[in-house]
């Protein structure tokens, strides 16, 4: 199969993918920036990924008690990709406040690799393979679409979820929520 068919073929999976997404969010309602959802599961802050490039480990029991972002994305996701700018400029604006952004690669880590090297980012990504979409679901994103993003508090609630592209306008309203309770 040639490169350019392979690259056809998996935008046309990213695009039911998206669909997908869209669908399951237009029949169930988005879980939005005031969506509150309890304690965060212990599976979540059991993790421990390999970084890409070998670069160690992300360990998410060591962001307990800060508010902090998890976005679950892939490479091969086209609005997971779009909104990865936007999610390390919030790191960076949002550092001095204790936030932490956490990226979930729902990838392999040769993607991702390839990926972080034209678009770096600040914030630490963990590569959890196609394995991430059980979690994804256990965290109450029932259709396991991209990008999802969860936002906890410095006291270990679920303050928000949002499933699909988050928005400039989701961040303001999510750091004055957490920050102001």
């Amino acid at each position: 199969m040639s490169a350019n068919r392979r690259q056809w073929l998996a935008y046309g999976a990213a695009a039911v993918a998206a669909a997908g997404a869209g669908a399951a969010w237009w029949m169930h309602g988005e879980r939005g920036a005031g969506s509150r959802g309890g304690e965060v599961p212990e599976a979540l802050w059991s993790l421990r990924l390999p970084r890409p490039g070998g670069a160690g480990e992300l360990v998410l029991a060591d962001l307990r008690g800060k508010p902090t972002l998890v976005n679950f994305w892939a490479t091969w996701c086209p609005p997971c990709v779009e909104e990865m700018p936007l999610l390390d400029r919030f790191r960076r604006e949002q550092a001095a406040n204790g936030w932490q952004v956490v990226g979930i690669a729902v990838d392999r880590a040769e993607p991702v690799d390839r990926f972080l090297r034209r678009v770096p980012v600040g914030f630490p990504i963990g590569v959890a393979g196609a394995q991430a979409l059980t979690l994804v679901k256990a965290l109450g994103n029932e259709s396991g679409g991209l990008p999802f993003t969860m936002v906890m508090d410095v006291g270990g609630g679920v303050h928000a979820r949002r499933m699909g592209k988050v928005e400039s306008a989701d961040l303001q309203a999510w750091q004055r929520a957490v920050v102001h309770g």
